[in-house]
This record gives structure tokens, sequence and C-alpha cells, in this order.
């Protein structure tokens, strides 16, 4: 075996296996070892729906990518430089996404005829040539986990749960990783089970050994990646859905009202309202609604009632949400609708990631029924992205649309904890009585914004009638009148135009801000057209990229910036919805690049499209 230790500017890494085989808790173990160590870094979680599927089949296949590095990593990376195969089906299912001349780690002991015949195999691939294009490494995980853990008495099966941390001590020795934070974790989770936490770690203590002594082929060597040269400041590594959940109880606090989670637990919107359930101290409450409808109807209450209300779903829960949307927009009350897409229609694809719901969120109401839309880009986007909706949401008394994604709510990334001193507070003001003789308006706005002013039950002389039956826009009051229900729906229309006087100008996120191609995108599609982009620049090609946060309304400038470009491609994880979009809008000649398979985007995939384009 090699002595030296190689250095590498970044790697990535993808553990599969089982469902029951503890890959989410390997991989999320290794990224916090991994950002300990200060290299920049983004995950992939890519598990299966089922909550068990049979052991040892393909769709039982649960895996975990991370790509980290000495540079800034903006993508989970394309191809893996190194796969871990915890079981034949998790080969099957993995070794295609392996680069050629790639490492491949292989637990031999799982390679039974049993599994093999699960997976699909007639023949162990193992004793054929079908992966001669892989550096292989075959190894006894099984046996060499039951050796390191039989002095703690545990049963076969619950030893062999151990086999996962066996695994990452070896990877954790290879790429020059310190166990010391996976130890302190696994004493304290399992703290009354102190035979569980020996055994765990002692085969990561096992593991980690084997890769300092065990005499391993040529190709298994021991890697350096250094830290990245980050701006000063705290660092926490962070899910989208972490992120998005501290950037509502943020706005919560800049606004100066408390905020009310209405949920319905759905994937892959759930770790929301876990989160946000343990925010109790900052004036946070939640409520697990019996469905989704009762959800958004309590948040809508809450909202009247003077707090910021919150509902969080997904797709089919956004649907079933659809009416009560309708009622906030007509009530004009500040409510952040959180949808974290996930593959349709339908139940679809419930663990998969998709950016499919957009004509959903601009336009998926009966009645012409306007509401903002904005969608995060990244995980430690979501902080920033949140705070922004819930701004708009008070400022301008509407229901807000806020789009996340499957990828973005469980990915993870290094996140700089912000200086909230020095975010604006858009502390909100509630009506107050007219003067004594006066009747109330509730529907009084203000002249800039639009938005009717608030008032909060309790407060005598703004007793006033609310709903979802059209009302008039000069006395609040229940309205048949034609010409009245043109005004109010023209108003409404009007207010939230009006917001694209209000947010920032859309910019250029790489190149210049006229030329032969522009990249358009939006959501979690900014780190692969980032990476490609740069790539194609760097290559000479006159590109540029732009990432659209304001889906409605466009920031003012966007169909400016658009026209100076000869062409206009715009890659999306649905059948082409934001190029539609902006072809109504703008007339401009977008050509889509759709991928709907539940997988996000390579970079190679669309710098494909770039250099073909940009060459046509």
């Amino acid at each position: 075996m090699a002595s030296d230790v190689q250095v590498l500017e970044s790697a990535v890494v993808r553990f599969a296996g089982d469902s029951g085989d503890g890959m989410q808790l390997t991989g999320s173990q290794f990224t916090t070892s991994t950002a300990l160590s200060g290299s920049d870094l983004a995950t992939f979680p890519d598990f299966p729906a089922e909550i068990r599927a049979p052991a040892g089949t393909t769709f039982g296949v649960s895996a975990f990518q991370i790509n980290f590095g000495a540079k800034s990593i903006k993508t989970v990376g394309d191809r893996p430089d190194v796969l871990v195969a915890m079981n034949p089906a998790a080969l099957k299912v993995n070794i295609k996404n392996l680069r050629h001349g790639g490492l491949l780690v292989v637990d031999t002991g799982a390679f039974s005829k049993r599994n093999l015949q699960k997976a699909g195999y007639d023949v162990d691939p193992l004793s054929t040539h079908e992966l001669e294009a892989y550096q292989l490494v075959e190894l006894d995980i099984s046996k060499m986990t039951l050796e390191a853990v039989k002095e703690f008495g545990l049963g076969n099966k619950e030893a062999l749960r151990c086999k996962n941390m066996w695994t990452l001590g070896l990877m954790l020795w290879m790429f020059s990783r310190k166990r010391e934070p996976v130890i302190a974790w696994l004493e304290k989770k399992f703290a009354k089970l102190p035979d569980i936490a020996g055994a765990n770690v002692a085969a990561l203590n096992a593991g980690h050994a084997f890769g300092e002594t065990a005499e391993l082929s040529v190709h298994f060597k021991r890697y350096q990646i250094g830290a990245t040269h980050s701006v000063p400041g705290i660092y926490k590594t962070v899910t989208g859905s972490q992120a998005l959940s501290w950037g509502i109880a943020a706005g919560g606090e800049l606004a100066g009202l408390p905020i009310v989670l209405g949920s319905y637990p759905i994937t892959p919107a759930s770790p929301i309202l876990h989160t946000l359930s343990n925010m109790k101290e900052l004036g946070v409450v939640t409520f697990q609604a019996e469905d989704e409808i009762a959800a958004i109807c309590a948040a809508i209450g809450a909202a009247y009632g003077g707090a910021l209300g919150v509902t969080s779903s997904s797709g089919p829960g956004i649907a079933l949400k659809g009416e009560a949307l309708g009622l906030a927009i007509s009530t004009e009350l500040p409510v952040v609708v959180i949808n974290s897409q996930r593959g349709g229609p339908s139940t679809g694809l419930p663990t998969k990631t998709e950016q499919s719901d957009l004509y959903q969120a601009i336009y998926g109401r009966n009645g012409d029924a306007p509401m903002p839309v904005i969608a995060t880009r990244s995980p430690g986007d979501c902080f920033e992205a949140a705070i922004e909706a819930c701004r708009i949401a008070v400022k301008y008394m509407t229901p807000v649309m806020l789009l996340t994604d499957g990828f973005i709510a469980n990915a993870a990334e290094p996140w700089k904890l912000p200086d909230l001193d020095s975010i604006e507070p858009f502390k909100v003001t509630f009506a107050e009585a007219p003067e004594e003789g006066a009747e109330f308006n509730p529907l009084k706005r203000d002249e800039v914004t639009l938005a009717r002013h608030w008032p909060k039950p309790g407060v005598a002389g703004t007793e006033h009638r609310i709903g979802g039956i059209e009302k008039s826009f000069d006395t609040g009051h229940i309205s048949y009148d034609p010409e009245n229900h043109q005004k109010m729906t023209d108003t409404r229309m009007g207010k939230v135009d009006g917001i694209a006087g209000d947010i920032p100008a859309q910019d250029v996120d790489q190149g210049e801000d006229s030329g032969t191609l522009a990249v358009v995108g939006w959501g979690s599609t900014y780190g692969p057209i980032s990476e490609a982009v740069k790539a194609a620049r760097e290559d000479g090609l006159n590109v540029s990229h732009i990432h659209i946060r304001y889906l409605n309304p466009f920031p003012a400038n966007l169909g400016a910036l658009l026209s100076s470009f000869d062409k206009v491609i715009v890659p999306e994880m649905n059948t082409g919805q934001l190029k539609t979009v902006l072809r109504d809008k703008f007339l401009v000649d977008a050509k889509p690049l759709n991928k709907v398979s539940g997988q996000p985007f390579t970079i190679q995939e669309i710098l494909d499209v770039i250099r073909a384009e940009a060459s046509s």
C-alpha cells in the first residue's frame, strides 16, 4: 500500500446500501466530520419512498452522496469518485453513476446467492469482467464488523447494524477526517445503551484501523482535502428545511409578530414542522392539523388574529389548500405558504425532487387570484428567502408562496451565521379605530403599496366583517356590484404587480448583461447551471447565467435583460414551466432543457446544451 498521502482539491463519495443499513446516518456523520475539517461541501440524500422496502431489493436502496473540497462547492458532483456498495442491489442501482476509474468498495459478505437474485443478478458481478472499468476493492465488511463488536455480546442482527460505522471509519481514514466528532455523537445518542454505543465506536475504530494496517491494492490510497478559504465567521452545516425554518422564525422577530404554523405531515416538508416545533421560546406556535385544509385555515385564522400565519406542504397538499388560498387572497391576510416540491403528479415520487409546481404557484386557484411567488436556490439561501417572504406578506397584506424542493430541503451545506442586527426590521402597525362618528373600513389602503390596513380583533371601533364573498372597495361590506368587483380584482392584481418596484433588479450571476446566450434558471438548478456556465466561459463561450428568485411578479428589468441576449435556454426539473411563463410575459423565444427523472441536473447535461446552442 502506498504510504504517501495524496492531496486532492475535491472528491465525491457515495454511500449506498439497503434502507436498513444506515446510509443516511453514515453520510450525515461523514458530512459533520468534513464540515469540522473546514472543507466546503454539498450533500444529496437519496432514499426510497417506502417506509421499509423488502431488504436486498433495488427499490429499497438508500444512498447518500457528498461532494467536498478545498474550493467553493455548488453541486453534489456529477459522478462519484468513490462508491461504497453495501449489497448487490446498491451496486446495481448506483454503478452506472461511478466515474470510470473510480474506486468501488463492496461488502462481499452481503453478496450471497439470495441477495444476488433479489437484486436481479444471474451471475455474481464480482466474478465477471463487468466491473473492470473501476478500481474494485472487495472487503468482507460484515465479517470484520462481527469480529470487531463480538466482545459486546450483541445478537448477529444487532451486530451487523454496526457495519455502517465500520465503513464510515474506513472512509474517514481514507480522506483524513477525524473520528472524534462521530464518537462523541455515538456516545450521546446511545447514552442509555452503553453496549450499543461501545459496539458502534469499536466498529468505527476497526474500520479506521483497517485502512491504516491492511495490505490493500495500490489503488487504495489516503487522501488529504484541505479547508476552503471562506469569509471569516461562524459556520454551521444546515439543510434547506432547517435554514428555512430559522428564516421564518427570524421573519416573525423582524415583523414583531408571533409565528403560527398550521401544518400536516408530508414528505419532504415535514422537517419544517419538526424544526419550528422546537422554537417555542421565540414565540413560534405549531399546530399539527388533521388535514391540509385545516392546516391552512388555522394559519389564516392566526393571521386574522394578528399573527404571521405560515403553512407548509408539498404539491399534493398545496392542491388541497387551493380554496383556502383563495380565501387568504380575498381577505388579504399575510400567510406564508411553503411548497417543498417533489415528483408528481398525485403521489408521484414522494422522496425525489422536481420543480413542477410553478404553474400551481402562479395560477393554481379559481378566479383571478394573484399571489407573490419567490423561490430558494440552495439550503443556505432558504434563510434569506424565508425572511423576504415574511416581509412581503406583512407589507402587502397578502399570502406569499415560497417554493423550495426535495433536493434543497434534504441537502446540506456550510452556512455562515448571519448578523441579525444588520437585517432591517419591518415592524407591523395594526389599524386603529377611526375618529368618533366615522365608519371603520377594513379595506382602507396604503396609497403606495395598496395593502389594506390590518385590524386586530379586540380593538374597539375596528369591528368588521370578513370572508370570501366580494367586499366593497369603499366600505368593506359585502358587494355584488359589477363595477366594484372589477375594481377589487384590478386592485388585488395591482397590489401584487406593484411588488416589482420593491424587489431588487434582476442581476446576472455570471457573465455580461448582454450577448450570445443566457442560461436562465430558478430554484435548485442554481448549482449545476453555475458550474456549467463557469466551465463554458473558461472555454471562451459567450454565455451568462441569470437566476430568478422573484417569480411573480418578475423583477422590473427582467424583460429588457432577457431581450439583450440572442438566445435564452431554461433548464428546469419539469416540462418547461418557467420557459412558458417567460414567453407569455416577455415574448422571448426561451428554449427549454427539461428533466423529470427525480434526480437533479448534472453539470455535464447543461454544459452539453450550452455548447450546442453557443455554436449553432
